[in-house]
């Protein structure tokens, strides 16, 4: 059996971290691709659990090598990306691989194994209520909120774009119907 990729985007606040966390408790033959990031590690993180913490050259240099199904330079000299290592080296234990993407990124490793992948993109229910949701995190001042708020408009316009659309409107109810298309697509003969 070939090894799979299920990719799960969302704008922030939408719930995919909760989401991501119920399905990978869930027993399925997951394992979650773990990112790349040239930031420097923050107290209580380890490397190749947390990211895989490069230098700005380490990752420009795996840039111009083609090492990443995705990247991008989120501020300047900041990268995060997905590395090619981490699906083979998840593939190589015959276990398939969860990739939390960016919607760009997510679209991006979408079109790379369009017959290996599953793409979902995590709804919020309004934007209404995803500008409430980032104001009871209590985690950004008003300012990045509304930041948050116009990219996520921007990422909402693409969602057709992922193959399957889970609206968060219940977060319990999000996570199985998750599960259940998940399911599926592991299951579904190659």
């Amino acid at each position: 059996m070939q090894g799979r990729v299920v990719i799960i985007s969302a704008p922030s606040g939408a719930g995919k971290s909760t989401i991501i966390r119920e399905v990978m408790a869930s027993g399925f033959p997951l394992e979650f691709s773990v990112s790349a990031c040239s930031r420097t590690m923050r107290p209580g993180e380890e490397n190749g659990k947390d990211y895989w913490f490069l230098t700005s050259d380490e990752f420009r240099e795996k840039i111009e090598k083609n090492e990443f199904l995705e990247w991008e330079e989120v501020y300047k000299d900041h990268y995060y990306g997905t590395l090619r290592s981490e699906l083979e080296r998840i593939w190589s234990k015959g276990h398939h691989v969860l990739i939390e993407a960016d919607v760009y990124g997510g679209l991006n490793i979408k079109t790379q194994y369009p017959d290996r992948s599953m793409s979902i993109f995590i709804m919020p229910p309004s934007v209404d209520e995803l500008r409430e949701r980032l104001i009871r995190r209590s985690t950004d001042e008003i300012g990045s909120i509304n930041t948050r708020v116009e990219k996520a408009m921007e990422e909402i316009s693409l969602a057709e774009k992922f193959d399957v659309i889970i609206v968060n409107e219940n977060i319990n109810q999000a996570v199985e119907e998750t599960k259940r298309v998940i399911k599926a697509f592991l299951e579904k003969p190659d």
